[in-house]
């Protein structure tokens, strides 16, 4: 997770949101460890109210969208874990992006393999984590509405982002809606 702290996107001063985000590492902590990136200076605050079970690291961000954000965790036939991380523009970039300036966002997911000493992907095209599903069995599911927006990726066609994600993925079968989210923010 990823520790909120914009005062532009959070109300009071992110109180109400770290609250939430607390109640949901506490749930999430009964049965899995929890890891929150938080600023350097919001560590202590957040550790006070995160408690002593979960471990927080000193990653700045631009936002807490850690899904978005964060890297893809793959495993191979052996076990072995590895990072994808994907291109973050904020949704969008210049031409759409939700903020100005998401450079913290975009290494975010090689601050957390770093962190968690697993192998990272460096994928070359754009892509948050949030716009693509899988079963774990192989099989992907996607939007144009995202992984084809002009926003995104305007160089790279529909086959050309297939092959790229079955590569990054290791899955067999992209499946292709047309829509996200209505009404968006992100384009779905």
């Amino acid at each position: 997770m990823a520790w909120p702290t914009r005062p532009d996107n959070w109300r009071e001063a992110a109180g109400p949101a770290q609250r939430a985000f607390a109640r949901v590492a506490a749930v999430i902590g009964r049965s899995e460890p929890v890891t929150v990136t938080a600023a350097p200076e919001a560590v202590g605050d957040a550790q006070a109210m995160l408690g002593p079970d979960v471990t927080v690291l000193a990653v700045a961000s631009n936002d807490a969208w850690m899904r978005d954000i964060g890297p893809t965790i793959v495993v191979d036939d052996h076990g072995e874990q590895r990072g994808v991380d994907w291109e973050f523009n904020a949704w969008g970039g210049e031409r759409g992006g939700l903020y100005a300036d998401w450079r913290r966002d975009d290494a975010m997911a090689a601050a957390v393999c770093s962190a968690l000493g697993i192998a990272r992907y460096r994928a070359p095209f754009v892509l948050e984590g949030g716009s693509i599903h899988s079963d774990g069995e192989g099989t992907l599911l996607v939007t144009e509405e995202c992984l084809l927006h002009p926003n995104r990726n305007p160089s790279m066609s529909r086959p050309e982002i297939e092959v790229a994600l079955r590569g990054f993925t290791g899955s067999e079968t992209v499946i292709w809606l047309g829509l996200g989210v209505v009404d968006d923010e992100t384009d779905g």
